[in-house]
């Protein structure tokens, strides 16, 4: 079903009525912005994710007590630099005092405050710098202000990932929109990937939590770099009701626009992570079709997307399908490998199992592509999915072989 949906050029986490960020630069990084913060007029309905890594950072616990006190955030603050994981009780501590300078900031409940921190593992935060940037801090419900916020939240990321849409639900307009940043350290389930989408439609807490779990299974959690699960990965929603329509749940007649609009804008996020890999030439979009069902078919694919046999071959423009069906072969999922299809591009690698002529030049310049495809269908089922990844090159090597240098 086609819904007028607007896609908004320079969409971020201040396009939603309401929605204010910022961020400043105090010293956790050389010459950068560090400290960043969103901040909403009014209390906010929030739906979050979480990484499954054993080893959860302290701002994550902080930040889930806080969601799910009340299901209710006014405000996040986020620093870069340092992970604040694997910091014991020093690390807790110092989470519970950034929320609480935020909540005083504001002079709201500490629990209407999230925390967030992405950067090295192991090492304490500078809590003096990191209160002065708290206290200096100042959001603005600008352009500007969420491209402050983008910036602060940058470790080895080249470039501010944002995005954003508007659709009319209930006869008034309603935005979204958000950031995200992650480079290296992405295989989520939940990467180091931190997310901050915000909107103005008011939405039922229950709906919107089991709407965003949901989405994050087909966007968020569907995209690899380097197969690495950060400590610190989390996605946060909120949803401030300011927009004024009607309250929005499933049952809702309207329901499908305002998902539609969820889903495109965690899609975006989650692909502007993969083409922003470390190193990164290239984006790969992997496409199964045919599975037994969608788990099955999610599983393969980012088995596909995330092999490094198969990133080195796109990398090196060389069309070895070989190693696709391989990956392929050794995923979680059912799959009966006489039937199996294999499309590059638009060329044909392999068809019912059976291999096909096709024009190597064409597809080693195929290859060479910002973006590159890969269909892949296994005739079974009608299960679908899509991941998303990059080639891997002698860049990443160089980030990471010097990364706390």
């Amino acid at each position: 079903m086609k819904y007028n949906i607007k896609h908004l050029k320079e969409g971020s986490v201040t396009s939603a009525k309401g929605f204010m960020a910022d961020g400043v630069h105090v010293g956790l990084r050389y010459n950068k912005k560090d400290v960043g913060m969103i901040y909403s007029e009014v209390p906010a309905v929030a739906a979050a994710v979480y990484t499954l890594n054993k080893f959860i950072a302290a701002p994550n616990i902080v930040t889930k007590e806080s969601v799910n006190a009340e299901r209710t955030l006014q405000a996040v603050v986020v620093n870069s630099a340092c992970a604040n994981a694997c910091t014991g009780k020093r690390g807790m501590d110092d989470a519970v005092i950034m929320r609480r300078l935020a909540a005083e900031k504001y002079d709201i409940p500490e629990h209407y405050v999230g925390v967030a921190s992405t950067g090295v593992i192991g090492e304490f935060l500078n809590m003096e710098k990191i209160a002065k940037g708290i206290r200096e801090v100042a959001p603005e419900a600008t352009t500007e202000g969420a491209k402050s916020f983008e910036k602060a939240i940058m470790t080895t990321d080249l470039i501010e990932k944002y995005t954003g849409y508007e659709a009319e639900i209930d006869g008034v307009k309603v935005t979204i929109g958000g950031c995200c940043k992650g480079s290296g350290m992405i295989h989520p389930n939940m990467a180091t990937m931190l997310g901050f989408i915000t909107t103005d439609a008011n939405v039922d807490k229950d709906a919107l939590q089991r709407a965003f779990s949901k989405i994050t299974d087909i966007s968020f959690n569907q995209i690899t770099v380097d197969g690495e699960t950060s400590t610190n990965d989390m996605v946060l929603l909120m949803a401030n009701g300011m927009a004024g329509n009607n309250l929005l749940s499933e049952d809702h007649p309207q329901w499908d626009v305002f998902y539609t609009m969820l889903r495109k804008t965690s899609e975006d996020l989650a692909k502007s992570i993969a083409k922003d890999g470390e190193g990164a030439t290239k984006l790969i979009e992997v496409k199964v079709k045919g599975a037994k069902n969608d788990a099955d078919a999610r599983a393969i694919s980012k088995k596909i997307v995330g092999s490094s046999l198969v990133k080195t071959a796109v990398y090196g423009n060389d069309a070895n399908w070989g190693r696709i069906v391989s990956a392929a072969g050794h995923s979680t999922a059912d799959i009966d490998p006489s039937k199996v299809d294999v499309i590059l591009g638009d060329q044909y690698m392999l068809k019912n199992s059976e291999v096909q002529p096709f024009d190597e030049e064409a597809a080693k310049e195929y290859l060479k592509s910002d973006t590159v495809y890969i269909e892949v269908n296994f005739h079974l089922g009608k299960g679908e999915a899509t991941a998303w990844g990059c080639d891997l090159t002698y860049k990443y090597i160089e980030i990471n072989a010097s990364y706390r240098s």
